[in-house]
């Protein structure tokens, strides 16, 4: 398996792997699904925005994408990224997952960023002990944050913190 920088040619798997988890999982918290050209803009604006965009390659095969946006657009968060982690149905428990978060967290680092978030929906047990293997800590739980397919559903926020920086200079 390679984890690798996505490009257009990689598209329709990574449409494949987000319909698949609107279709079947509480991760995305929408019940329509994308077209290719929806996913196209998305990749153009992540990489326009200096944001990466990886995939998990194993056999020719991409099985899973990673990438990192921004948190909130007020300045005041620029230091902060939230991610997003999503492989094929089969490749869980293949470690791509693992590689996929690996790479995307040294990425970050490199860029400077201070912390990382992660944004589970609550019954995800899985996902949440992923993140805690990762180092991730739990930061709390917003009941009912969402609504998807006729049910609330609760929110889990995790954080890891990238570096111990000092806060930066006034005006930065």
């Amino acid at each position: 398996m390679i984890v690798r920088p996505a490009t257009p040619a990689d598209l329709p798997a990574i449409l494949a792997i987000h319909n698949h988890a609107v279709r079947h999982l509480d991760a995305i918290w929408t019940e329509t699904e994308e077209t290719l050209d929806e996913r196209r803009a998305w990749l153009q604006t992540r990489l326009a925005e200096g944001f990466p965009v990886l995939v998990a390659e194993a056999g020719g095969r991409v099985i899973g994408h990673a990438s990192y946006g921004p948190y909130r657009p007020k300045p005041g968060y620029r230091k902060t990224v939230e991610h997003s982690v999503y492989l094929a149905p089969d490749a869980q428990r293949s470690g791509a997952g693992r590689a996929l978060m690996q790479a995307l967290i040294a990425d970050a680092r490199d860029k400077g960023f201070h912390l990382i978030i992660a944004v589970i929906e609550a019954k995800n047990i899985g996902s949440i002990r992923f993140h805690e293997h990762l180092g991730f800590t739990l930061a709390g739980t917003l009941p009912q944050a969402g609504f998807k397919q006729g049910r609330w559903l609760d929110q889990v926020h995790m954080y890891l913190l990238l570096d111990a920086a000092p806060p930066p200079p006034a005006g930065y």
